[in-house]
């Protein structure tokens, strides 16, 4: 029987020669030990939530989902240690109970903590950082199984690569992460005219702890979340309000409205101002984490670019006319976060804007996305390293000040390439 793995979106799969599913890190270290007797490769899957290619292998896959214990925590100092497979939700809940929070978290929680942090996943917040910037020391096991431990005491460099690395220095077996007193949030949203937000961008942003939109290619106006902590109870929603909110109108009937786009791409105007007006005023408060998440069941892929924040609202209107042009009924998404100095972290050195483009299932993304990036690429853009783009080592390399450091830490733990794959080899480049 034919080992094989899938994506969560369904379009990227490989079959490996080997899926493993280890229970110890000392199981971890096996494994390694007999890729590197049969000259394998070997590849990470986390929660499989990446459109790109990063973890595809023939050789031996790991899949961690059951290292996922919280191993140890301190609420004195709010600093905790996972195990690298245990997902942002797990954790969010286990950590609750201890009185401690992530700081910020982006818009699904499903993803594991190695996984969200090696592709520099995010959250939005002009004054936060990106979920990496959490990392206060990783375990990491390189091809031999020896294991090191990376923070900024023990190998300022190993870790500062470490933080964001596409899995192309090692295993990620555990992490110690900095968060915060667990907290409520009160999250509103309420539709806005996209002009009248660009107009006053600084203002939405610096205003509310974290602040993001989703606009339609074909309204004038945009879905605006805010989400700002504050001195309240929790208040839960009920199931039915959740169920009506979340799955209902979120997932079954935007994606009703996503297939008769698909069916008859001449309706993705009329399904863009219904879908946008649709978004009207919602108020919850709650736990941190319940607050930044929602389920999502619709099946699409996505291209997403961080580009330096000054440039936001021009880059924001070109792609919004751009996409007038091609069929998609798919929102565009944008969000802000802090600078960080992880050298592949796409908002390293600079207050960064994100803009995220989406394709639905079944339709034709390339020539979207292809457009879309040239318009990133005007803007010095980086692209997140979980999600579709078409760059290569060549093209990103100038975009990054500290690409050949991280090219000297992979080359000093992984010098063989054990740990690299088709879609390294092209964005990063061989490791020699």
């Amino acid at each position: 029987m034919t080992n094989s793995w899938v994506n969560w979106a369904g379009d990227q799969q490989c079959a490996p020669a080997t899926i493993a599913t280890p229970r110890t890190t000392d199981e971890v270290a096996e494994i390694l030990g007999r890729a590197g007797d049969a000259g394998q490769t070997v590849r990470v899957a986390g929660a499989g939530h990446s459109f790109t290619d990063a973890v595809l292998t023939d050789g031996v896959l790991l899949d961690l989902r059951n290292l996922n214990r919280v191993l140890d925590v301190d609420a004195a100092t709010g600093r905790v240690r996972v195990e690298a497979g245990i997902t942002l939700n797990a954790a969010s809940n286990a950590l609750h109970e201890h009185g401690l929070a992530f700081p910020n978290l982006g818009d699904i929680d499903v993803q594991t903590v190695a996984g969200a942090t090696a592709t520099a996943t995010h959250g939005t917040g002009g004054a936060l950082q990106n979920l990496s910037a959490a990392l206060h020391s990783i375990e990491l096991m390189l091809a031999d199984g020896s294991r090191v431990e990376l923070n900024a005491e023990t190998d300022p460099e190993g870790w500062r690569a470490a933080r964001v690395s596409v899995g192309a220095l090692g295993v990620v077996t555990a992490a110690t992460l900095q968060l915060v007193p667990s907290f409520v949030l009160e999250g509103v949203e309420r539709p806005v005219p996209v002009e009248d937000i660009l107009a006053d961008l600084d203002s939405y942003i610096d205003t509310n702890d974290h602040y993001e939109f989703y606009m339609f290619a074909h309204s004038p106006v945009a879905m605006t979340k805010r989400n700002n902590a504050v001195e309240l109870a929790e208040q839960p929603r009920g199931k039915a309000v959740d169920w009506f909110a979340d799955m209902l109108m979120s997932n079954y009937t935007f994606d009703a409205l996503c297939k008769l786009g698909r069916w008859q791409p001449r309706l993705v105007p009329l399904i863009h101002r219904g879908a946008a007006y649709a978004g009207s005023y919602r108020r919850q408060v709650d736990r941190s984490y319940r607050v930044f998440a929602s389920p999502r069941l619709i099946r699409f892929t996505e291209m997403e670019y961080a580009i330096p924040r000054e440039h936001s609202a021009a880059a924001i209107r070109e792609i919004k006319e751009l996409s007038t042009r091609f069929d998609t009924p798919m929102p565009i998404e944008v969000r802000w976060v802090a600078p960080d100095d992880a050298f592949l972290s796409p908002a390293t050195g600079r207050d960064t804007c994100y803009i995220a483009v989406h394709q639905y299932r079944g339709m034709a993304y390339e020539p979207y996305f292809r457009a879309c990036e040239a318009v990133f690429d005007k803007y010095n853009g980086r692209p997140h390293w979980g999600k579709r783009h078409f760059q290569t080592a060549d093209t990103l390399r100038g975009r990054y000040p500290d690409w050949d450091r991280f090219a000297e830490v992979r080359r000093r733990f992984d010098p063989k390439g054990r740990f690299s794959n088709g879609y390294l080899n092209r964005v990063l480049g061989p490791v020699d």
